[in-house]
């Protein structure tokens, strides 16, 4: 199988290529802003797609968009192939499919809040360590109760419910405070007026169409806008850590193929890994170790290399590093950091060339034969066969209208979920002139009017059918009846699948 070629080597003359068969050995791609990674990204991209791999990447400046269109073939691009030698070098577009957590600039990616589970919404909602173990609680609760939680109004409904019985549950499964319920509520708020709601609710995505590949054997290139997402910074990285730990959990074991089944690229990497507990890191390295075996690659962009931890860098077998300026003492650390994780080739002295390198030129060293790092390489790199830009509105619009998932995704779907059951639980209640388990018989009020309160609100409380604004679900039968899905971090956090 023809590897993935990066570039040419100017300090050895040689081809610098990046075997498939490490390609699920994982990667750095870093440098300062300007200096070529975005084109090294699409290099790469291509590269993998040419020879049969899906790719996915985070477009955050919209430039990657390029990918779906082919390069306009200046002479300066031509000139530069040939001087790499690349004989068949033509422009060309590449399979695309555009995905968009907002639904805008692509089709919608979502997911339901059982999968995200009680760990990653704790982080995107920024809540403590108190706030977060009632969210903990109300997951149980959920769980026990057979409730499917599956957009944010189901979560409403469930936090509703969590008030009413707050005395029993407080006994059960430990202190919920109403503090801490109307701090959850309060963020819940915040994230649905950023947009976010949309990312909860059906249908899910299937991993299988991240894992696409073309009529003609080439891998399709999933390209999700991260414009606007990159703004919310914990959305964003806990969104692509959530999709991470899908593919980890979702996939069988392969051990080492010919290929990697999808490379993942994940850039801004430092959003991830800057305000992240230790005990998150520690779940996150051990996605990245084990995601190998699965015949992923994850790929982490971003502009110093001590971005990414040490215990997650030293897995990274392939590295591509572009120019970093020494002008702080924080850029001297990275420039001398970078340095050392290198394998040192005689005729290049690394510190000095990490400064001097020019744009689309880089330090390459990639796994070889037994997976032995090769001597680091100061690289030209290839130009990648696509436009090297963002594409226009009506481009965009054309590539999505001939994408093969467009009516699968574009499209929500309502099903019955856990705000539905909460109100047919109380309706069925009341017709056979009983207390549903939500309401306790009080002072001043009886039963038919607590009931109605829970269902119907009051002034001050809203009711269960102001929150039945339903998107919803994906959910898992068995023998004993309907189970709560949840993430793999989920699960390694104590979750229930």
């Amino acid at each position: 199988m023809d590897p993935v070629l990066l570039g040419k080597g100017l300090t050895d003359d040689i081809r610098v290529e990046l075997l498939p068969r490490f390609g699920n050995r994982h990667g750095l791609v870093a440098g300062a802003t300007g200096t070529g990674k975005s084109v090294t990204l699409m290099t790469l991209a291509e590269g993998f797609s040419r020879i049969g791999v899906p790719v996915f990447v985070a477009d955050v400046k919209g430039d990657l968009a390029g990918l779906a269109v082919a390069a306009d073939g200046n002479e300066k691009i031509l000139r530069r192939a040939s001087d790499i030698g690349i004989p068949d070098y033509a422009p060309g577009a590449n399979p695309v499919i555009f995905w968009d957590l907002y639904g805008k600039l692509g089709h919608p990616i979502r997911t339901t809040v059982s999968e995200m589970g009680p760990t990653l919404l704790a982080r995107i909602l920024e809540l403590n360590d108190t706030q977060s173990g009632v969210l903990d609680i109300i997951f149980k609760l959920a769980d026990d109760r057979g409730l499917l939680l599956l957009d944010l109004a189901d979560f409403r409904a469930l936090m509703g419910l969590v008030l009413e019985e707050r005395k029993d549950i407080n006994t059960q499964y430990g202190l919920v405070s109403t503090q801490s319920v109307g701090a959850i509520q309060r963020a819940l708020l915040r994230l649905q007026q950023e947009g976010a709601e949309n990312f909860f609710g059906e249908p899910a995505l299937e991993l299988s169409d991240l894992m696409r590949t073309h009529t003609d054997g080439r891998g399709v290139i999933g390209v999700m806008a991260a414009d606007q997402l990159i703004l919310k910074p914990r959305l964003y990285s806990s969104f692509l850590l959530w999709l991470l730990s899908e593919l980890f959990e979702n996939l069988n074991e392969v051990g080492d193929l010919d290929k990697p089944k999808l490379v993942f690229f994940f850039d801004e990497a430092h959003l991830l890994f800057g305000d992240a507990p230790p005990a998150l890191q520690q779940r996150v390295e051990q996605v990245v170790r084990l995601i190998r075996s699965k015949g992923v690659g994850v790929y982490f962009c971003s502009q110093f290399p001590d971005d990414v931890p040490d215990n997650i860098l030293g897995q990274l077998g392939n590295r591509v590093q572009h120019a970093l300026r020494a002008f702080t003492p924080r850029d001297q650390k990275a420039v001398k950091t970078a340095a050392e994780t290198f394998v040192p080739n005689p005729k290049l002295n690394v510190v000095e060339a990490i400064s001097r390198l020019g744009t689309g030129e880089a330090l390459v060293s990639t796994l070889q034969d037994k997976g032995v790092p090769s001597p680091v390489q100061q690289t030209m790199v290839s130009p990648p066969r696509c436009r090297m830009g963002a594409i226009s509105e009506t481009e965009r619009t054309q590539v999505r209208a001939g994408s093969p998932v467009g009516s699968k995704y574009d499209t929500t779907v309502d099903r019955e979920s856990a705000a539905e059951m909460l109100v047919k639980r109380a309706g069925t209640a009341a017709e056979a002139g009983q207390a549903p388990p939500a309401v306790r018989d009080e002072p001043g009020g009886g039963v038919s009017q607590t009931l109605k309160d829970a269902v119907f609100g009051t002034k001050r409380r809203q009711g269960m059918i102001e929150t039945m604004a339903k998107q919803t679900s994906r959910t898992v039968g068995n023998r004993l009846g309907q189970q709560i899905v949840r993430g793999i971090l989920g699960g390694l956090f104590g979750g229930k699948r």
